[in-house]
């Protein structure tokens, strides 16, 4: 799409996350998910977590359930190991990014690897609709090298972890919110727009330095939900900008979601519950 063609999307809010304690007390920013932002459809969480000090992450996430959605992490430093029911183990490593699909319901662990250094990452939870909520269990674990790098122009970097740009495509699969997923990385003074499917919900998230979005300017830790349209204008300044760009397809269903389920009424969350305590996930 030519950029002279595009509506670009504005910057229609801008929040910070709020400190918060998952897992077995690992310290981690929520952003989307929290009473601010309960959810941005189909985007029901979005947290990161970064810290070198190893009593922050070192308990990690031991075996817990899922039932209704998918949970996408994205790791850039530090090692975590997964481990489910369904008989899936793998090793996140900087860069790489794990793709599970809970479906009907899996119970997996997620444990860091390490016992010093950064570990920082993300993790975001994608809704399933009604539809595919009851599908099979799936996992998908990418390498870094599998992950497509873009140069979209001087000076601004793209790794595709979902979705397709400018003709290349990610190995993930995800059809049921057809997800764009980007990594940007953003040089002094760098300029871009960047094609967004029009009918996507869309958000950014600058993860270091600070961003021209839209002619607004977001700095470290600061999530700025998009407006509609079919393209974003992104800049930096000085010191250049690293940021996510994450867009899907809204589902407009009703959302019941308590703890690890996210259903589409309370008869179905208290199934889920029995389901889990009956040993049927």
């Amino acid at each position: 799409m030519d950029e002279a063609t595009m509506t670009d999307r504005t910057v229609v809010r801008q929040l910070r996350g709020i400190p918060a304690n998952d897992g077995a007390g690992v310290r981690l920013t929520r952003i989307i998910g929290s009473p601010e932002l309960p959810d941005l459809d189909p985007f029901l969480l979005l947290d990161e977590f970064r810290s070198d000090q190893p009593g922050d992450y070192i308990a990690g996430f031991p075996d817990h359930p899922h039932r209704g959605f998918e949970t996408v992490t994205y790791l850039l430093a530090g090692r975590m190991r997964h481990r489910d029911n369904k008989g899936h183990a793998g090793l996140l490593s900087p860069g790489s990014v794990q793709w599970m699909t809970a479906g009907r319901g899996i119970v997996h662990s997620e444990m860091p690897e390490q016992e010093d250094g950064l570990l920082w990452g993300f993790q975001l939870w994608i809704n399933l609709p009604a539809s595919a909520k009851m599908t099979a269990p799936r996992y998908q674990e990418i390498g870094p090298s599998e992950i497509p790098e873009l140069t979209l122009c001087p000076g601004v970097r793209a790794r595709l972890v979902a979705g397709a740009l400018t003709g290349a495509r990610a190995p993930i699969e995800a059809a049921a919110t057809e997800p764009l997923y980007l990594d940007l990385h953003l040089e002094a003074g760098a300029r871009a727009t960047i094609p967004v499917p029009a009918k996507h919900a869309a958000f950014a998230y600058v993860y270091d330095g600070v961003a021209e979005i839209a002619g607004s300017e977001i700095g470290r830790s600061t999530l700025a939900v998009l407006g509609t349209g079919d393209g974003v204008r992104l800049g930096s300044k000085k010191e250049g900008a690293r940021l996510l760009l994450i867009a899907g397809k809204p589902l407009h269903e009703p959302i019941a979601r308590y703890g690890p389920f996210v259903m589409n009424s309370e008869a179905e969350l208290h199934q889920a519950f029995g389901d889990y305590q009956a040993g049927r996930l």
